[in-house]
């Protein structure tokens, strides 16, 4: 039986995992996130065979996200960002969390250290919209008091090529 502590923990796959070919096959994903896997063992000189069991030991292991993270929230008419602090009752962690989970504008979440509980990366429509989001946050079951920022802009996009780069 999984207890609710462990329900929510999302798996840790180390970097020490993935081997050369791995790393390889991530970074031509990376590239080309749509190529074939035909297409992708050829240009790689890998079996077809081999790539597909790698691709699906790296989905199952949480080291691929899925694909719908790809998509900016801007295309969506989400082109407003911010990050909103929670501050919890812990005996309520379980509940608020999962209130988070059905927030559509809540794109992640984090438990960070320090005073904040948890922190929620979020999007809006407008500023107007984002002061509802802050507030449906807020109103969550276990949910004390939340603090909300707003990004002016991007300034470096969501990346990993670079770390797969440097461990080979």
């Amino acid at each position: 039986m999984t207890s609710s502590r462990t329900m929510y923990r999302q798996e840790v796959v180390n970097v020490r995992d993935l081997d050369a070919i791995d790393r390889k096959i991530l970074i031509a994903l990376d590239e080309d996130p749509r190529v074939p896997v035909m297409v992708l063992a050829q240009k790689l000189g890998l079996a077809r065979g081999t790539i597909q069991a790698r691709l699906e030991r790296m989905t199952g292991s949480g080291v691929l996200r899925s694909n719908s993270s790809r998509i900016l929230p801007a295309a969506l008419g989400r082109a407003v960002m911010a990050s909103v602090s929670a501050e919890l009752d812990q005996s309520k962690l379980n509940e608020a969390i999962e209130a988070l989970r059905n927030i559509p504008e809540v794109l992640e979440c984090h438990a960070p250290a320090g005073d904040t509980d948890l922190l929620c990366r979020v999007v809006a429509k407008s500023p107007d919209d984002l002061y509802r989001v802050s507030e449906v946050i807020r109103l969550c079951p276990g949910i004390l008091r939340t603090s909300t920022s707003m990004y002016l802009r991007e300034v470096i996009p969501y990346r990993t090529l670079g770390l797969l780069a440097a461990e080979e």
